[in-house]
């Protein structure tokens, strides 16, 4: 079952989108505004997101920005209101995947929904790499060059966080919060311990560790824009 993000204020709409998508089978999750979109994108798994522009705090256009900066690549349906070709190319350009204009047929919303989950992941989304280390994603399969490093789901999940924020600091808080879920309990040596364990896992002896720790903060794995 998929799990469809509807970021709308217009409670009429919202609601239209909502009930029709459940009918089909389609898990939906509902947002407001932008700033409760992000939330939602950043702790709970998402396929694909359905995001209006015009939405009270945050623009769609920010929203969508966000979403992307944070390394989310789940497929994006744009809602416009404009018929111009301006904020179409600018969507476009700016991570999204499809658009509509308001108003549209729900038919036509519900095949594009479709279309966009049927494309599968984006390579990027299949395959993280950091230096010699290849993760695959989908089988959840962790190589070094041609040897294979066991590991269990946590460590498998803690490491694939850390690698596609490459080149950014991760704090410990947004490692409890979006491994473990939990942003109330101080989860510091917890962290600390499953990081030291992956360590071990996949750095070679002698060379520099390919998570690095931010004193202070948290852990970096370097890359293109460290």
């Amino acid at each position: 079952m998929a799990r469809v993000l509807i970021v709308e204020d217009e409670k009429r709409l919202l609601r239209n989108l909502r009930d029709g998508l459940a009918e089909e089978g389609f898990e939906p999750v509902t947002s407001t505004n932008g700033e409760a979109a992000l939330l939602i994108a950043e702790t709970q798994p998402v396929d694909l997101v359905i995001l209006d522009l015009m939405l009270p705090g945050l623009h769609g256009f920010e929203v969508l920005r966000r979403m992307r900066l944070s390394g989310m690549s789940r497929p994006v349906l744009i809602l416009t209101a404009s018929e111009g070709v301006d904020d179409r190319v600018r969507g476009l350009n700016g991570g999204a995947d499809d658009y509509l204009v308001k108003p549209f047929s729900y038919a036509e919303l519900l095949a594009r929904v479709k279309a966009l989950l049927r494309r599968g992941p984006p390579r990027d989304q299949m395959e993280l790499s950091a230096g010699s280390l290849k993760l695959d994603l989908v089988q959840r399969l962790v190589f070094r060059e041609d040897e294979e490093i066991p590991l269990s789901r946590r460590e498998f999940d803690l490491l694939a966080f850390l690698v596609r924020h490459q080149g950014e600091t991760v704090t410990r808080e947004m490692l409890a919060r979006e491994i473990w879920r939990d942003s109330q309990t101080l989860l510091t040596n917890v962290i600390d311990v499953f990081v030291n364990r992956l360590r071990r896992r996949i750095d070679r002896e002698g060379e520099e560790s390919i998570i690095r720790t931010v004193r202070g903060t948290g852990y970096l794995v370097p890359g293109a824009r460290s």
